[in-house]
């Protein structure tokens, strides 16, 4: 890795070996998380060899760092549906091929955004690096949110974000559990049930958010517009869950990081990879011309649902709850199975409950937030069917992992209760309502929400 040292010491003005050995310290010390150990069984090996060379030291460094950003993932293949999605906005092909090379191109971008951000949390120390990550970690499912908020589709940010929920919950979690079940049929899987439980806490603290709007909207009487008192109900508790997933991001990285530390049980097999490849301001760099290109894809999906809906004859709702967690999301839940396969469920929870809690508690009550300061009428009633199929999901979750140990039987229930899910979102085509879609405050809705 000599090669490699050299652009570190260019980059970065100082000692490589003493950067990477402080970075490596404190990046290791209880803050690698879930997330990104997922993310990393994606990634690959590059050659220094390959670029070191070369005369001129500018085009060395910028050859190395596009090697291991653009070349270090599995995933590379799909990078090239990238320009593709923007060929066909230019050209104006159909809607519904924009929609679907943006979706394939956000896949190898949301692991690439992990790789980043973890390469930076080698430099800013444990605190900040975990920070970053957990602001980081479901970027894509954010962006897309927001840029649904933007637009007023409401109804089409709803269901993704409690599409990605599920998908964690039911699809990422059962997979693993039922291949890690099939491929360890001999041995007892057992895992950290404090983990869990703490994740479990922040879900129906969230549920019971979620659900507080909606009881108010059927307890009002009949005749009683209860638009705005719903609303300014959800701004309260979104604050609190805001408040409430600031108190976990302390408990996980400072007062209790005990019990989020991933296990490692071969750190010989991973050191290699646990070492940072790039400088700082590279990877700074990457991370924000990585971060636009997502928003620039979030646009056409946001931009092209309905068209997509429309040409293969699925509804929106459909799309928005099962096809864009699932895509959205395939690298890290990849990475989440194979780590169940090899029998370490306490990483593949981390995954799975991880992700969950952060677009519950944070990527949900922000887009609240947001919406507030943009004058976008933006709240926590997700509807009944919606509300009531997350609130089956977070009690069969919670009774599946409160014994602290795993078979595939676990990982099959969870499955079919994501299949039975899906398949009730593809019959049932709901209608997105006016006054969550388009109306604005200051803008008078048209029709008001009645019990």
């Amino acid at each position: 890795m000599e090669p490699a040292g050299e652009f570190y010491r260019m980059e970065n003005g100082g000692d490589q070996s003493k950067k990477a050995a402080m970075g490596k310290e404190s990046w290791n010390n209880g803050i690698r998380t879930a997330q990104n150990m997922s993310n990393s069984l994606l990634r690959k090996k590059s050659d220094p060899l390959l670029v070191s060379k070369l005369r001129f030291q500018m085009l060395r460094q910028f050859l190395a760092n596009l090697q291991e950003v653009i070349l270090g993932t599995k995933l590379a293949v799909l990078f090239p549906a990238i320009p593709l999605a923007i060929a066909a906005d230019f050209y104006n092909f159909g809607r519904h091929w924009i929609f679907a090379l943006s979706l394939l191109g956000l896949t190898p971008l949301a692991e690439r955004v992990s790789f980043l951000t973890e390469q930076i949390a080698y430099y800013t120390g444990p605190t900040v690096g975990g920070l970053l990550n957990a602001t980081c970690g479901n970027a894509t499912e954010l962006i897309i949110a927001l840029f649904a908020l933007y637009r007023s589709k409401i109804h089409v940010l709803k269901y993704s974000l409690l599409g990605s929920i599920l998908s964690n919950l039911l699809l990422v979690l059962g997979s693993s559990l039922l291949c890690g079940g099939l491929a360890n049929l001999k041995k007892e899987q057992r895992y950290d049930r404090k983990q869990a439980d703490v994740n479990s806490s922040l879900l129906l603290l969230g549920l019971l958010c979620h659900m507080l709007p909606l009881m108010s909207r059927y307890a009002a009487a009949p005749g009683v517009l209860i638009a705005d008192s719903t609303l300014q109900l959800s701004r309260a508790s979104s604050i609190l869950m805001l408040v409430a997933y600031i108190g976990y991001i302390i408990f996980q990285l400072k007062t209790h990081r005990q019990i989020f530390d991933s296990r490692q049980e071969d750190e010989e097999e991973e050191e290699e990879e646990e070492k940072a490849v790039i400088g700082f301001w590279s990877a700074f760099s990457w991370l924000v011309g990585m971060t636009l290109i997502i928003a620039l894809l979030s646009e056409y999906v946001v931009g092209t649902i309905e068209a997509a809906s429309e040409s293969w004859g699925i509804s929106v709702t459909f799309i928005s709850i099962i096809l864009i967690p699932i895509v959205g999301n395939a690298a890290e839940h990849a990475g989440a199975i194979i780590f169940a396969y090899k029998n370490k469920l306490d990483i593949s929870l981390g995954v799975a409950l991880g992700s969950a809690t952060q677009i519950s508690m944070f990527a949900v009550p922000l887009c609240v937030v947001v919406g507030w300061i943009m004058r976008v009428r933006m709240d926590l009633d997700f509807s009944l069917l919606e509300t009531a199929s997350l609130a089956l999901t977070i009690l069969v979750v919670a009774f599946t992992l409160q014994d602290g140990t795993s078979h595939y039987m676990k990982g099959i229930v969870l499955c079919l209760c994501y299949t039975a899910i899906a398949a009730c979102f593809f019959v049932h085509k709901i209608p997105a309502p006016l006054d969550q879609t388009n109306v604005k405050l200051g803008l008078k809705p048209s029709t008001g929400i009645s019990a």
